[in-house]
């Protein structure tokens, strides 16, 4: 049946791949050699359908041979109407099969929080907070990012952003997004962090206050602020 399953999508993802687009796509993912060219907006369209059935069992079933049905099945659990907490556990599942930042970010922009189910969202990702693995840490930061740059939870979520494990590049990165993203939204409490005493290696820090200098939401004023708050890296990870 599974066997079955799995040649059925990949007919289908085969049929939709474009040469010029797997092309163009690979480049932007670094050492992502299992793709077949589909364009997201083609796969949501996918999962949503898929979704609406049998969702559980899709994403257990569904294997990672190519990059697109990794990429679904975490579309397919953000799409799916279930208790957070049974959808929780399907994600706890899901989460070491993330090895890229598209599928990571992807999954993550897809699952939407009802005011009611933060809290408990909350809890799971605490789970995650000391993890050193590197998409452990991203999945997070980005729905850190997505999820709570809220009033009642930005104290927080900046505390730990600030708390998490930055040695691997693209957790890193995640990191500097949220904090850049948190700054449009909350300046004073992501400035103070800044300013105070934290825990960002020098890396992130700077990345963090580029994506700042980047953004279209960060005044003028504040740009000439930040870049004279860069550090002067010496090519020395500072240890937490």
């Amino acid at each position: 049946m599974k066997a079955e399953a799995d040649k059925s999508l990949r007919d289908w993802l085969l049929e939709q791949a474009g040469k010029d687009y797997k092309k163009f796509s690979a480049s932007l993912i670094p050492g992502c050699d299992n793709m077949l060219g589909v364009r997201i907006p083609v796969l949501r369209k996918k999962a949503k359908e898929i979704a609406k059935g049998d969702w559980r069992s899709f994403v257990f079933e569904t294997g990672d041979e190519f990059f697109e049905e990794t990429m679904i099945a975490g579309m397919v659990i953000g799409y799916a109407k279930a208790d957070i907490r049974e959808k929780i556990e399907v994600i706890r599942k899901f989460i070491p099969r993330i090895n890229n930042w598209s599928v990571n970010d992807c999954f993550c922009s897809t699952i939407k929080l009802k005011p009611a189910e933060r809290d408990i969202f909350w809890d799971f990702l605490m789970e995650y907070k000391d993890s050193k693995e590197e998409f452990e840490v991203r999945v997070v930061a980005v729905m850190l990012m997505d999820q709570y740059l809220l009033p009642e939870y930005i104290e927080k979520t900046v505390k730990t952003l600030d708390s998490l494990y930055d040695g691997d590049y693209y957790g890193s990165m995640g990191i500097a997004w949220a904090l850049a993203t948190a700054y449009a939204k909350f300046r004073g409490e992501t400035m103070a962090l800044l300013k105070g005493k934290n825990h960002l290696s020098d890396e992130t820090y700077n990345r963090a206050i580029q994506k700042m200098l980047e953004s279209y939401r960060v005044s003028e004023e504040d740009k000439v602020v930040l870049r004279g708050m860069k550090r002067i890296c010496e090519n020395k990870r500072r240890l937490k």
